[in-house]
């Protein structure tokens, strides 16, 4: 795995043939790998924070199933670069995970601006998070999307909390519709604190 890399770029990408050959196994070995790195807060939220590993499985998961060619590689460079850690963050997909379609669009209408509500708590010491500005996910009318992409920067001192076994660090949503608060568990922030670098 490569969490220290900041980047992927086109050197990265492999060819189709082999990525096909090894999907199967890359696949098992990245599920794997995310399930340390998400944390559920409330009923239908869901944090899957984000590396070099998680992006660019992605990428190549898209390139696979698109065949898009070239052009396409430099869309998916372009959308999923800026989701891996500068080593000053973590970022997540945060998404709003409600099956039942009636259920979903009546939640998802009383969640404006939830991307907007959400924070990491290092006992008492708040870093608010920063959407990614590629498109505004609430809709005129006042819905919002299911999937949010969050940055979440941290300083040095923030950092060395995150660090700290003995610091509580929490992520919670303050929105008025989804009061809601979840301890991220310790194996998790060990995973997370290798993201800072």
């Amino acid at each position: 795995m490569s969490a220290m890399k900041k980047e992927i770029t086109r050197s990265d990408i492999l060819p189709y043939e082999t990525y096909a050959a090894e999907r199967k196994e890359r696949r098992a070995k990245i599920t794997a790998m995310k399930k340390a790195r998400r944390v559920p807060v409330g009923p239908f939220a869901m944090f899957y924070f984000e590396n070099y590993d998680t992006m660019f499985q992605q990428i190549h998961e898209m390139l696979h199933i698109e065949r898009g060619g070239d052009e396409q590689v430099s869309d998916e460079l372009a959308a999923y670069n800026p989701l891996i850690p500068n080593g000053h963050e973590l970022v997540a997909t945060m998404m709003f995970e409600i099956t039942d379609p009636v259920q979903r669009d009546r939640e998802l209408r009383r969640l404006t601006d939830a991307e907007s509500h959400i924070f990491i708590d290092l006992d008492g010491d708040r870093i608010q998070a920063v959407p990614e500005s590629d498109v505004e996910r609430t809709k005129d009318d006042g819905k919002t999307s299911s999937v949010h992409f969050l940055h979440f920067p941290f300083s040095e001192a923030q950092i060395a909390k995150f660090r700290d076994s003995a610091v509580p660090v929490s992520i919670a949503f303050t929105h008025e519709n989804y009061g809601h608060i979840a301890m991220i568990p310790k194996e998790t922030r060990e995973v997370l604190a290798k993201d800072f670098a």
